[in-house]
């Protein structure tokens, strides 16, 4: 498949276009040609654009790798440093690179979140995280209550969390139905999580502050880790790609973090 049949379609199952306004990630082709045909046969998906996963795309023989996480945020001011290393960690084995930020955070079947909700059999799913007009998140209702020493176990099984565990702010009811989901850095969300009547917020890592508001709001939350919390996401979309005919590896690089 040519590299620009893949972006265009990638584009338009995470609509990219609507998150431009909303996301300092630059969402989409960060790193290849545009202009000339280049034929992808082989893609690699992971959650960081960085030296490791790059070197390793290119020894899978992948033409593309695909990230949650890339390397330009806002401006690019210059490529120097730790920046031009990364980079050329692309550039030098001929590797394009596609991102996939917070589009992939709101998708709703594909994204993290969903991945997330999935694992907890969430029911009843609606979206949540208000980012503007979109969501980066999801929330539902467990099928049967779990109890929370239960629900950081399936968490602690289930995410690749480099054997760091889950982390627990215990403050919620002693049986947890209704249960918002927000990966990575979702801790900002935790007042309308509970504006939602949520039991418990899942995310990714925490802010000092978010102990004490959940401790005043009385809602459990459950920190599994930003990188664990995250290979939902493009997982799924090895699978889509997978499906339209390409090659995919999926490369795991967990930080603990």
């Amino acid at each position: 498949m040519e590299l620009q049949t893949l972006t265009d379609r990638l584009d338009a199952e995470l609509r990219t276009a609507a998150y431009a306004e909303l996301d300092a990630s630059a969402n989409g082709l960060q790193i290849g040609p545009t202009t000339e045909s280049r034929e992808i046969d082989h893609v690699a998906f992971a959650v960081d654009a960085v030296e490791a996963t790059a070197t390793a795309a290119a020894a899978a023989g992948a033409d593309l790798l695909v990230t949650h996480h890339g390397v330009v945020w806002g401006g690019l001011d210059r490529v120097t440093g730790r920046a031009h290393d990364r980079v050329t960690a692309f550039t030098g084995e001929e590797l394009a690179l596609y991102v996939s930020h917070l589009p992939l955070d709101g998708h709703q079947e594909l994204g993290n979140a969903a991945g997330v909700a999935d694992l907890l059999e969430l029911e009843s799913r609606e979206p949540f995280g208000s980012l503007g007009p979109e969501h980066v998140g999801q929330i539902g209702v467990a099928p049967e209550p779990y109890r929370t020493d239960e629900l950081a176990g399936l968490l602690g099984r289930a995410l690749d969390h480099g054997g760091e565990g889950v982390q627990v702010l215990d403050f919620g009811p002693a049986e947890i139905e209704r249960i918002a989901v927000l990966t990575g850095s979702g801790s900002d969300w935790l007042d309308e999580a509970v504006a939602a009547d949520a039991d418990a917020l899942v995310t990714g890592e925490a802010k000092g502050k978010l102990y004490h508001e959940a401790r005043e709001a009385g809602i459990t939350v459950f920190l599994g880790g930003h990188y664990a919390t995250e290979t939902f996401g493009v997982a799924a979309l090895a699978d889509l790609v997978a499906d339209w005919g390409v090659e995919t590896t999926v490369i795991d690089h967990p930080t603990g973090l």
